[in-house]
């Protein structure tokens, strides 16, 4: 309810959020009361999949690692985009988990983003 509630909309941010499409992966949600989504509830790779045959614009993945996991596993991400900050943390949720696959990377971009953080944006290396 944060974004679709938003009433400053600082850099357009609300807006383009309110207005794309979304696709909500739950097995517990009924419907999806924000604007333009959809829930996928079962099939999620295979649903993706079709998605992604569509074409289109990127499907971007926010803070999922069981998702994430789900669409390594199927071959289905194209791109990983990490922010790395300039803290060390000794303890907390790991975003890639012990079950997840070992998927080599490629390095295709770096951007510096200010305040130390850099993003990272890797591809899955195929060779």
């Amino acid at each position: 309810p944060y974004w679709s509630a938003l009433k400053n909309n600082e850099m357009g941010i609300a807006d383009k959020l309110n207005s794309v499409k979304k696709i909500v992966v739950s097995t517990t949600l009924k419907n999806a009361e924000w604007n333009n989504s959809n829930i996928i509830n079962r099939n999620v790779a295979e649903e993706i999949k079709k998605l992604k045959e569509e074409g289109g614009k990127d499907i971007l993945v926010a803070g999922s690692s069981t998702l994430v996991e789900t669409l390594m596993k199927a071959g289905l991400v194209d791109e990983y985009h990490i922010l790395q900050h300039p803290v060390i943390m000794g303890s907390g949720l790991r975003f890639f988990r012990e079950s997840m696959p070992v998927t080599k990377l490629k390095l295709v971009e770096t951007r510096d983003l200010g305040m130390g953080v850099s993003a990272l944006i890797y591809q899955p290396d195929k060779g």
